[in-house]
């Protein structure tokens, strides 16, 4: 069994990844760590008690249960720090939070090497997910126009989605950067446009009802091309993350994207 502990366990979808923890026979919750603390974390998502108490001190958490892995669902300020403790007591941090900078990427990486001890970070861990960001990205061979709207719920604290911009960069691979739309377009307000990878516009929804939703749209002669993922559930992303729980310690280095791992 892999032992593994929950970071931000009583977040929304920490609390999801506990629940998917327990009732999998190959998993075993050892620790869970949150701001809040205090409960048990059966009890905390509906399910018997287990005997594990959230806690708050990550790094004393790891010292006396031993991980093999670390899910971080937490802040974007706070995700860096968290993998850097994971990974210096040689612990492997599957991270679903998104925000991280690609100079943190790059500094996980390396020492996700020195300490050979792998790591794992996924923009989206619905399969659905991954299979539109596969779609998009064959479709921009023969249809390079495209712009993304991603649309979350408004709890959400960092924007774009990192969904939206592994996206954009997986079309990038096989679509030349260039300047879309009419090459005098003038915004009248400021961000209309939204946000610009590439010359790929992606457009950011933050509204109470949705939990995370993308399109990916595609312009051609006469025609027109979308492709959408609805996460309408936060079980969407549970098969991810068991996943991902049961094959980082297999990999090497940093791991981006979970299309790596299907």
């Amino acid at each position: 069994m892999t032992k593994v502990l929950v970071n931000g366990a009583c977040g929304r979808m920490g609390q999801a990844v506990v629940k998917a923890v327990l009732q999998d026979a190959d998993l075993k919750l050892v620790a869970a760590v949150d701001l809040t603390g205090g409960a048990d974390a059966g009890t905390l998502v509906g399910l018997p008690a287990c005997g594990v108490t959230v806690t708050t001190d990550l790094a004393a958490a790891i010292d006396a249960t031993k991980p093999e892995v670390m899910v971080d669902f937490t802040r974007p300020d706070v995700v860096y720090r968290s993998a850097v403790t994971a990974l210096s007591q040689g612990v492997s941090p599957v991270i679903g939070t998104t925000g991280l900078s690609d100079e943190a990427k790059k500094e996980l990486a390396a020492l996700a090497e020195k300490q050979g001890t792998p790591a794992f970070i996924a923009p989206n861990f619905a399969i659905g997910a991954v299979l539109m960001m596969l779609m998009a990205k064959q479709a921009a061979q023969y249809l390079p126009e495209v712009e993304i709207i991603e649309l979350h719920h408004d709890k959400k604290l960092d924007a774009p989605s990192g969904t939206a911009i592994q996206t954009a960069e997986m079309i990038r691979e096989v679509r030349a950067d260039h300047k879309q739309g009419h090459p005098e377009e003038k915004e009248k307000l400021a961000g209309a446009r939204g946000a610009d990878i590439g010359g790929i516009h992606i457009h950011s929804v933050r509204l109470p009802g949705y939990v995370a939703h993308q399109e990916v749209i595609f312009g051609g002669l006469g025609q027109t091309l979308t492709i959408r993922h609805d996460s309408l559930d936060r079980e969407s992303f549970m098969p991810g993350v068991v996943l991902a729980c049961k094959k980082v310690r297999g990999l090497k280095g940093l791991t981006v994207g979970l299309e790596k791992l299907l």
